[in-house]
């Protein structure tokens, strides 16, 4: 599985929360309006961004598993959500949250999503999510994924997925180049096999659809301006890192992409948002 720092987590947080399609996310929350409580699995959990973009949404009472790879950001996770928290009760494998007059129960579980994904239903689950996830696994598994969500008639609502579209001001020659060489290097094996990458949104949005599901899907780009400079750095050096491993760019005009793309002005980053609404 790729790895992402705690760090880098936190730094594109905001931009993650103010992309969510509001359509989509609204037709997430209505499946549950007078439910509660709501159990929910977060696949991919990362250090709790996801449930922080989610949970205000859904109904007072809910009952979080976090499952992710990385015990480091599970530690993480258990560290922000505590102090995400306006109170907090500690258990030795869980959290009590008390946040905004809601009420989350929170389990961490460590699993590696690749071999072990039955083993994730094993309890009941009334709502899947992902963020920022399945753009990260193979065509392959997001066809077991469906049809073992499929078999459980479980919803999933996830977000941000990339789908490899970019653009930014001012413009630089290298942009086109660029962009393709990283969505190649997207497409690379992120430890489920050949990464979907930016087709995985139409990919999960087929296979669910096959298995009968509704799927609405919506927009949820970054708008990055000047205040997002702290992002802008770091995802520039990240795509230029990527883009250069490929070797289909030249490394002078990867430098010089990278040296504008740091102090870009704005750019806008593409993603998609799904909401799979199982049949009946």
């Amino acid at each position: 599985m790729t790895d992402f720092s705690a760090e880098w987590l936190a730094l594109r947080e905001p931009a993650d929360h103010a992309a969510r399609n509001a359509e989509v996310l609204a037709a997430a929350a209505a499946l549950f309006e007078g439910r509660e409580p709501v159990t929910i699995l977060d696949l991919g959990s990362g250090s709790g961004s996801n449930l922080r973009g989610t949970a205000p949404h859904l109904p007072r009472h809910q009952l979080w598993n976090l499952v992710d790879y990385d015990p480091r950001l599970l530690a993480a996770a258990r560290s922000s959500l505590s102090s995400w928290a306006d109170a907090v009760a500690t258990r030795a494998d869980a959290l009590r949250i008390e946040r905004a007059g809601q009420v989350l129960d929170v389990a961490f579980r460590q699993v590696d999503l690749a071999e072990s994904l039955d083993a994730v239903f094993e309890q009941p689950v009334d709502l899947v999510t992902a963020a920022a996830f399945f753009d990260l696994v193979s065509a392959q598994w997001i066809d077991r994924f469906a049809a073992s969500l499929a078999a459980r008639r479980l919803p999933l609502y996830t977000v941000l997925i990339y789908n490899g579209q970019e653009e930014w001001v001012p413009s630089h020659g290298a942009d086109a180049a660029v962009n393709e060489a990283f969505n190649a290097h997207q497409r690379g094996d992120k430890g489920f096999g050949p990464a979907a990458g930016p087709a995985a949104a139409g990919l999960l949005a087929e296979a669910l659809r096959a298995h009968g599901y509704k799927v609405l899907t919506g927009d949820s780009p970054w708008h990055l301006g000047p205040a997002d400079a702290a992002l802008i750095a770091p995802l520039a050096d990240g795509i230029a890192d990527a883009a250069q491993q490929t070797g289909s760019v030249s490394p002078d005009d990867i430098g010089d992409w990278r040296a504008a793309r740091r102090s870009a002005r704005s750019g806008v980053i593409g993603h998609t948002d799904l909401l799979a609404i199982p049949p009946g």
